[in-house]
């Protein structure tokens, strides 16, 4: 049940509304409680009274008689029973029931000099008054106690007539109020389930959908823009994914036919007709040439899925110095086959932190970032050209940048070279994919990316070059992304 919107909805509207309705049936009980007690105090008053005007001298004594009308005032279908008690000031029984229990201590009080008390008289619970008159005479006055005591059947018929109706008027809400919302929350969640339903009919490969909500109410309206959110996002993720599933297999089929090619063409030479060692070792060029092929595509693809997975929480510190470090000497002989002057600079500034080349990231992928950064470089740098790795640390931030005096980048493929596959239309090398895998990788190091011209790259040829410069937080701003 608790885990039903609709009881837990009539849970929260009804739980207060019968606190509620028990909270008006006691105070309409203790209400009804003093109307019959101010009823029946006012009835054992006037009998008093009336006793007390009833006292006469008789023969030099008090007299004390019961009129009819005295007993009148008590006459009720209950059949309660009533107790009458009038004495003088020595306990002298006049008249009525000798040891009637009188209120201890006797404090006589109000306009009408009168006590009114609780009691029990022969096992019944019995409220009583008392109340005194002076009697005088030539000899003196003489003080007469008139107490008169009633069982409380009539009063308590009293208070439950006054009571139950307005409990039942309160019992009678509180159940149409259970009706009401049962309906209400039933009528009004019927959208809900009906978007449900169209969800759950909905075929599992069919993700181009759209959730209408307007036939929702405003505070659902949120939870339909969340799912179409979703929707869409899902869908460009299915299409990524359809789309890199192209891409890698049109990357891979190529090398894989150059290779096809060569092996049938290998394997179609009889023995008789022989086969030059300069031959063969074309042959075998070309089957390196498509196996290095295949091994760049296969592992550019196997790093950018390991770029793509969520990020962990945990952070650690990277020295991004040692990190360039080895990426230069991992690529000092393919620059050194070109010819290219491989640089290195580090400077930071006189804020900078004690440590300045320390780094606080989630992943472990920084040395795949700088390979394939100087990777571009120096494939796409001609012969006798210059590629320059350096790092520049201040206070605020940690700048990476590798600097060449190629061809560059022209301004308006800046975004796209980021995607993956993507390659400029004059481009005949490469994968693609290096410069998708830096982005990915700098977004989990919560890294920005700009492109530019070179700076300060002086080249025989009129060539603007280019430098890509990464912005890293420093170890106090960076903070781990989940």
């Amino acid at each position: 049940m608790f885990h039903s919107l609709r009881a837990r909805l009539a849970l929260w509207l009804l739980l207060p509304l019968a606190v509620l309705v028990g909270l008006c049936g006691w105070f309409a009980h203790e209400h009804a409680e003093d109307a019959a007690d101010y009823v029946q105090d006012h009835d054992l008053l006037s009998s008093a009274k009336i006793l007390a005007d009833r006292l006469i001298w008789e023969d030099g004594d008090v007299h004390a008689s019961v009129p009819p009308s005295a007993l009148s005032l008590f006459m009720s279908p209950a059949q309660d029973h009533v107790y009458l008690s009038v004495s003088d000031a020595q306990g002298q029984l006049l008249a009525g029931q000798a040891d009637f229990p009188l209120p201890q201590p006797l404090q006589l009080s109000g306009q009408d000099h009168a006590q009114w008390y609780d009691t029990v008289w022969q096992g019944l619970p019995i409220r009583a008054v008392t109340t005194r008159r002076s009697m005088y005479d030539v000899a003196g006055a003489r003080e007469i106690s008139i107490t008169v005591g009633k069982t409380t059947h009539s009063r308590d018929a009293m208070v439950h007539t006054l009571w139950w109706p307005t409990m039942q008027y309160l019992l009678w809400a509180l159940a149409v109020a259970v009706l009401v919302s049962a309906t209400a929350l039933t009528l009004e969640l019927r959208p809900l389930l009906r978007m449900a339903r169209q969800l759950a009919g909905r075929p599992a490969h069919e993700l181009d959908f759209h959730l209408d909500s307007r036939q929702l109410h405003r505070e659902l309206r949120p939870l339909t823009d969340t799912v179409n959110q979703f929707a869409r996002t899902l869908r460009a993720q299915v299409a990524r994914q359809r789309q890199f599933i192209s891409d890698a297999a049109h990357q891979l089929r190529t090398p894989l036919a150059i290779q096809a090619q060569t092996l049938e063409q290998a394997l179609g030479q009889t023995p008789d007709q022989g086969q030059s060692p300069a031959e063969r070792r074309a042959l075998l060029q070309r089957l390196q040439l498509g196996n290095q092929q295949l091994l760049n595509v296969s592992h550019q693809l196997l790093v950018l899925a390991q770029a793509e997975q969520p990020i962990p929480a945990t952070a650690f510190a990277v020295d991004l110095q040692a990190a360039c470090l080895q990426a230069l000497e991992r690529f000092a002989p393919a620059a050194e086959r070109k010819s290219i002057d491989l640089g290195w600079e580090a400077s930071h500034s006189s804020d900078a932190p004690q440590a300045p080349y320390q780094l606080v990231c989630s992943t472990r992928l920084l040395p795949e970032l700088i390979a394939n950064l100087l990777d571009n470089a120096i494939r796409y740098t001609p012969a006798h050209g210059r590629v320059t790795l350096g790092l520049q640390a201040s206070a605020s931030a940690l700048l990476l940048f590798v600097e060449d005096n190629g061809p560059g980048i022209p301004p308006q493929c800046h975004d796209k070279v980021f995607e993956r596959f993507y390659r400029i239309a004059s481009d005949g090398q490469g994968t693609g994919l290096g410069l998708a895998i830096v982005q990915q990788v700098a977004q989990a190091c919560g890294a920005s990316i700009h492109l530019d011209t070179a700076r300060q790259m002086p080249s025989t040829i009129e060539r603007p070059g280019l430098r890509i410069s990464l912005r890293f937080p420093t170890c106090s701003e960076a903070a781990p992304r989940a």
